[in-house]
């Protein structure tokens, strides 16, 4: 973490907290308007699943992985921004079963009225974020704008037979995540000058995390879906692998790994806008025990940032895809099942 720059990035953010992506209601009917594309053989993965990213065919050996992510800041220091945003738009490469290997900048700053040195520090964040996932920065866009915004467009590769995507979960597979989920709630409370310095390292840790290890290490497994956690919250996007998919999901929430104090932040006010949109969009697509409170529904929703992924593996193989994970510093965990039944719905334990 550098101390380049004493302004409060976060505050910056009309919105604050989780930067979160428009809500899935809101997307789904803008996106509803939108007149039929041009139709292509080579377009393997587009609009049609809600996935993370467009998958096209160049030819019988390769095709390309394209996605694009930006928002504003959720930390206050520049660098770690940076690395956050380049890690979680890189996130939708290695979702899909790709390898990153070029990205643009995107970036909108107030260039008259913040240092100079912080745009350049949000840069070398991200540069620095790219170079561990040994892709290569090309360009990129900016705009002089009041409120910062930063992210990336990332190109990625792979063999048209190796695609994942969320829509190929089998009745049988167990659910993997990757990483905990709370960061939405974690970074709103962090706004709120709630966290201790300590709180902050953890969940900017978590955010700053490639999901590289967790990708290439469940390529040597049975991978029937994949999805990325972020802005729709853990139970949005096993909902669109459900319905994707054709099938049923069971989570069981004392499974589910959260961020430390999460709860305890929720319970404060520290529940952004977004997780509870995520929440009330799902509301007649999931079932909860009577016992569950209002909050912990509500943080299996919380719209995450650079999440993990979450992974519907052949039972069998779950618990060895777990094992290896955490022997390399993979903070996983199974956290459901997939079921034959209750199509395109989900069931919290």
């Amino acid at each position: 973490m550098t101390n380049s720059s004493k302004v409060k990035l976060t505050s910056l953010s009309s919105k604050g907290g989780c930067g979160c992506k428009i809500g899935p209601a809101d997307l789904a009917q803008v996106l509803h308007e939108l007149p039929p594309g041009i139709s292509d053989p080579n377009l393997l993965v587009g609009l049609d699943t809600s996935d993370d990213a467009g998958v096209y065919r160049l030819n019988d050996t390769t095709a390309i992985v394209q996605t694009v992510d930006f928002f504003t800041p959720i930390v206050d220091d520049p660098y770690d921004f940076g690395q956050i945003a380049a890690a979680n738009a890189i996130s939708d490469v290695y979702a899909m079963g790709g390898k990153p290997i070029t990205a643009l900048n995107v970036v909108a700053f107030p260039i008259a009225s913040l240092e100079k040195s912080i745009l350049a520090e949000i840069l070398k964040g991200a540069g620095d974020k790219l170079k561990e996932a040994d892709a290569v920065l090309v360009g990129g866009h900016s705009i002089d704008d009041p409120e910062p915004k930063f992210g990336m467009a990332v190109t990625g590769v792979i063999h048209p037979d190796k695609v994942r995507t969320n829509a190929g979960a089998k009745p049988g597979d167990r659910l993997v995540l990757t990483k905990p989920i709370g960061v939405g709630i974690m970074t709103t409370s962090l706004k709120k000058g709630l966290l201790t310095e300590a709180e902050i390292d953890r969940v900017t840790k978590v955010m700053t995390t490639l999901n590289r290890k967790a990708a290439e290490i469940s390529d040597k497994y049975t991978i029937h879906a994949s999805t990325d956690v972020t802005g729709f919250g853990l139970l949005g996007h096993a909902s669109e692998m459900a319905k994707g998919s054709g099938v049923g999901l069971r989570i069981y929430n004392d499974q589910v790994p959260k961020l430390e104090r999460t709860k305890e932040l929720a319970e404060s006010g520290g529940v952004p806008g977004g997780t509870k949109n995520n929440f009330a969009h799902l509301e007649d697509l999931v079932t909860y025990p009577g016992s569950m409170s209002q909050v912990e529904k509500w943080i299996l929703c919380d719209a995450v940032t650079s999440g993990g992924l979450l992974l519907s593996v052949a039972g069998e193989e779950a618990e060895g895809l777990v094992k290896e994970l955490k022997d390399n510093g993979v903070e996983a965990q199974v956290i459901g099942d997939v079921l034959e039944d209750n199509k395109g719905r989900i069931s919290v334990q």
